[in-house]
């Protein structure tokens, strides 16, 4: 019997009714006081559709797609149902791509997202109360013709304060709400040929979408030096070039407005890159911090630019999207993400590659707040409030 939602819209509380209203298949991980809380769909392969540091009643950090899964509707080529981190494969475009099939021209009308990635379950394969274990083969073919078996595990923990205070190196301001978790992601190459730069390999890639909010900033910290050494310090064009005014770049650090109004993205390279970022929502005094796990030595990163490419190894670690109208001025969501990726996994047969990623979401006092960024990033709440 369907469940009427009654739950504040925003809430935790609400998104839990919705989900079960939807009949959408999911697992709950809880802390022993039920406030830190993830919603995680095995049907939509291991997502974490959304979070709360609050309990039922708190704010649901997540972006879920309400229009599209109540309609019920099922796209061949692409279900944005939503999810705060979900599980992608690079690239996306170039000769290797596994979106566009073998002789396609790379248009939007031929860009399809292979189903085991959209639309297929994964299995449960172990659960605690704070822990849940996913696997998952399949085949993937790219646009060079090249069939690429692939066996995938995704590990969703939630994270105890010690856990958190340990990752952040800092401790938590007991006044503070948070929700924290990590994801660990492998990917095996499961056939008989290895992966090559001249036969195709894939990456391990993290989105995150969350709900924007009208002063809504991310911020990236960037290795400083020389274009000659690292190149170029941020890719700022791949919807065309963001507006002056929505990015800042400034002593190390980069802010990108993330107010769901100017469809944008930027990119960093791993030469430029560091494991961590975040974002700040000034209306609600929400601290959203990532980390991911970035090798310390220089590796191969897949490029995911649509078409003809010059170097498909040459692709960004870390990227941020803003979403906004497109040319008809509909809006997807809106939404904004932050997004990691994994090295290129080129893989002889039976070898893997992993890629780990952690989320907090920290809210209460800026002050205390601000201690946090201070300590990690060398910036205030203030610098992020006031970049723009």
């Amino acid at each position: 019997m369907d469940q009427k939602i009654d739950s504040k819209t925003g809430t935790y509380g609400y998104d839990l009714a919705f989900m079960k209203e939807q009949k959408m298949d999911f697992v709950q991980l809880r802390d022993e006081k039920g406030k830190s809380c993830l919603m995680i769909s095995p049907a939509l392969q291991g997502r974490v559709m959304t979070s709360t540091a609050n309990g039922e009643s708190g704010r649901s950090f997540g972006w879920i797609n309400y229009k599209l899964i109540k309609s019920g509707a099922v796209s061949n080529q692409f279900n944005p149902y939503g999810g705060e981190e979900r599980l992608w494969f690079g690239p996306e475009g170039g000769p290797f791509s596994i979106y566009f099939q073998k002789g396609k021209e790379q248009v939007f009308a031929n860009w399809l997202v292979p189903k085991e990635i959209d639309t297929k379950p994964f299995e449960v394969v172990a659960q605690t109360p704070v822990s849940v274990n996913f696997r998952k083969e399949f085949t993937l073919a790219n646009a060079s013709g090249t069939n690429m078996e692939v066996g995938v595990e995704r590990n969703v923990k939630l994270l105890a304060r010690s856990e958190a205070e340990s990752a952040l190196q800092l401790s938590l301001d007991t006044s503070l709400n948070y929700v924290a978790y990590e994801s660990e992601n492998i990917l095996t190459n499961k056939g008989k040929s290895a992966w090559t730069k001249e036969s195709g390999f894939l990456s391990i890639w993290l989105l995150s979408m969350f709900n924007p909010s009208e002063s809504g900033v991310v911020f990236v910290p960037f290795k400083k030096g020389s274009e000659t050494d690292l190149e170029k310090i941020v890719t700022d064009d791949y919807f065309g070039k963001v507006p002056s005014d929505r990015l800042l770049v400034k002593d190390g650090v980069l802010f990108f407005k993330t107010d769901g109004k100017c469809r944008s993205k930027i990119g960093l390279s791993p030469l430029r890159s560091l494991p961590w970022c975040g974002s700040y929502d000034p209306e609600n005094r929400v601290l959203t911090l990532l980390w991911f796990s970035k090798p310390e030595n220089r590796m191969k990163y897949v490029n995911s630019k649509w078409g003809k490419q010059d170097d498909p190894l040459s692709g960004d670690a870390v990227n941020s999207y803003n979403d906004g109208p497109v040319a008809d001025g509909s809006v997807m969501g809106p939404f904004y993400e932050i997004e990691s990726s994994s090295p290129a996994a080129l893989l002889a047969p039976g070898d893997r590659i992993t890629h780990k990623q952690m989320i907090f979401h920290i809210s209460g006092d800026e002050t205390q707040l601000s201690l946090i960024t201070e300590k990690l990033f060398n910036i205030s709440i203030s610098d992020i409030k006031q970049a723009f």
